[in-house]
């Protein structure tokens, strides 16, 4: 199994912080049973007080064949574009193999 988590700072000039990480958790957890290889994928918006990022992506993939799939998936491309980029400043991915 792979795993991928990736933690976002939203942009500061972002107003509607809440609204902006709903639609970005519904958008990715959307996802689940369209991509293949896809096993498991959770996003995390309220982080305890000491984090110092906004949300986090939990996903699961069974290879890295399988999330390399997954990067270039016109699904997951739609929700990266509309819904996470345009509001996002920075991010940090870990991958890993379990």
């Amino acid at each position: 199994m792979v795993k991928h988590v990736i933690l976002w700072k939203l942009k500061e000039e972002v107003a509607n912080k809440d609204e902006v990480k709903a639609a970005i958790k519904e958008g990715l957890e959307g996802l689940k049973g369209k991509i293949p290889g896809l096993t498991d994928i959770k996003v995390i918006t309220e982080g305890l007080d000491s984090s110092n990022t906004d949300l986090m992506l939990d996903s699961s993939f069974e290879s890295v064949d399988a999330l390399k799939g997954y990067s270039v998936h016109p699904a997951h491309v739609e929700v990266a574009d509309t819904k996470v980029r345009p509001f996002t400043s920075v991010r940090s991915c870990f991958d890993y193999e379990e």
